[in-house]
C-alpha cells in the first residue's frame, strides 16, 4: 500500500495537464481555474486507493480519479452560483471572477469532461464506471434540490436531513471508491463493500462537518465559524437541539433564526451546548463511522488494507479542518 501522501502527488501531477487550454479560452480558463484551488481532493485519492486495494496498480485508476474530481468541481461551481458564494477556498469564485453564464457553461464542459476520462477503459468497465457515475450525478442533485427546499421549511426532520447529506455528499465518496474497485476488476461483493463504507463514511463527515462549522477552531477550520447558523441553515445541531429544547429554548432558537444579530452565533451555540444537540452530532459521527467500519469485514482485503482503510476513516473522524 502507498502513503496519502504518494496518491496525493500523482493525482496533483495529472490534474495539472488534466485539461489542455484551447479556444474558446473564456471556457477552460475557468476549469482550470477552480482545479488550480486545490482542496482536501479525498474523493479522487480514495479512487486511487481503492484499485490498489484490490490489487490494481493505482496508476490504472487515474482517469477514474480525474473524472471524479472534475465532477465534484463542476458541482462546486454550480453550488456557488446557487448560493451567491463570492469566495472558495479564499479565492473569487468562478461566476464572481469570470460572470454568471461563464460559471454555468465551465461547470457544464467539466461534467462532459468528466465522462470523457472514462473513455480510457475498454468497453465493460466503462460501462460498468459511466452506469454508477450517471446514478451517483444524478443522486447528487436530488440531494442539492433537498437542500434548497430545506432552507424554505420549518418541518424538515432529522431522517431527511440525513437523506440529503448522504445524496449531496456521501455517494459521491461511496462512488469514489467503488470506481477504484471496478478498475481492479474486484468482485461485486468487494464492490458493494467498499461503496457503503464510503457512503457511510460520507455522512460521518459532513456531521463533522456540520459540527466543526459551529465548533471549529477558526485556525484550523480555514473558513468563518458560525457560517450555518448566520445562514439559517437547519443542520442536523439545529434539528437536534430543537428536538431536545424546552419550551424557551425553542422560541428562542426559532427567533434566533429569523434575524440576525451581533450575538446570534454565541447565543446559538449556546443553545447547542444547553440542549446536549452537539454531544449528540458527535456521537452520530461516532456511530456512523463504526458502521462504516463493519462494512470491511465483508470485503475480502487484506490486513494491511482493511488497517489503511481504517485508519482513514478515524482520520476523517477526528479532524479539526
Amino acid at each position: 500500500m502507498q502513503s496519502l501522501e504518494v496518491y496525493r502527488e500523482a493525482f496533483s501531477r495529472e490534474i495539472q495537464q488534466a485539461v489542455p487550454m484551447r479556444e474558446p479560452r473564456h471556457l477552460y480558463e475557468p476549469v482550470n481555474y477552480i482545479l488550480a484551488l486545490g482542496g482536501k481532493r479525498i474523493r479522487p485519492l480514495l479512487t486511487l486507493m481503492a484499485a490498489e486495494i484490490f490489487g490494481a496498480d493505482f496508476t490504472k485508476a487515474m482517469p477514474a480519479a480525474l473524472a471524479v474530481e472534475l465532477f465534484h468541481n463542476f458541482s462546486l461551481i454550480h453550488d456557488d452560483i446557487m448560493d451567491e458564494a463570492p469566495t472558495r477556498r479564499g479565492k473569487e469564485t468562478v461566476h464572481t471572477k469570470w460572470d454568471l453564464n461563464t460559471g454555468i457553461l465551465s461547470g457544464d464542459a467539466m461534467l462532459i469532461l468528466a465522462y470523457q476520462f472514462f473513455e480510457d477503459y475498454p468497453p465493460e468497465t466503462f460501462r460498468e464506471l459511466a452506469k454508477l457515475f450517471s446514478k451517483t450525478a444524478l443522486e447528487v442533485c436530488e440531494g442539492q434540490q433537498w437542500d434548497v427546499e430545506f432552507e424554505h421549511r420549518t418541518d424538515v426532520t432529522i431522517p431527511e436531513y440525513l437523506k440529503m447529506i448522504e445524496y449531496k455528499t456521501a455517494v459521491l465518496l461511496g462512488a469514489a471508491l467503488k470506481m477504484g474497485g471496478i478498475v481492479a476488476g474486484t468482485s461485486d461483493r468487494n464492490c458493494a463493500g467498499i461503496y457503503h463504507f464510503g457512503r457511510l463514511l460520507g455522512i460521518a463527515f459532513q456531521l463533522q462537518d456540520d459540527y466543526l462549522d459551529s465548533f471549529g477552531d477558526p485556525k484550523d477550520f480555514g473558513k468563518q465559524v458560525g457560517g450555518d447558523i448566520i445562514e439559517n441553515k437547519k443542520t442536523f445541531l439545529y434539528l437536534k437541539a430543537f428536538e431536545f429544547a424546552d419550551d424557551n429554548q425553542r422560541a428562542e432558537l426559532s427567533q434566533l433564526f429569523s434575524t440576525n444579530t451581533e450575538d446570534k452565533v454565541d447565543r446559538v451555540k449556546a443553545i447547542f451546548t444547553a440542549t446536549r444537540a452537539a454531544d449528540a452530532i458527535r456521537e452520530e459521527v461516532r456511530n456512523y463511522t463504526a458502521e462504516a467500519f463493519r462494512h470491511l469485514d465483508t470485503m475480502e482485503i487484506s490486513p494491511v488494507a482493511k488497517q489503511a482503510l481504517t485508519k482513514f476513516g478515524e482520520g476523517l473522524m477526528n479532524r479539526t479542518m
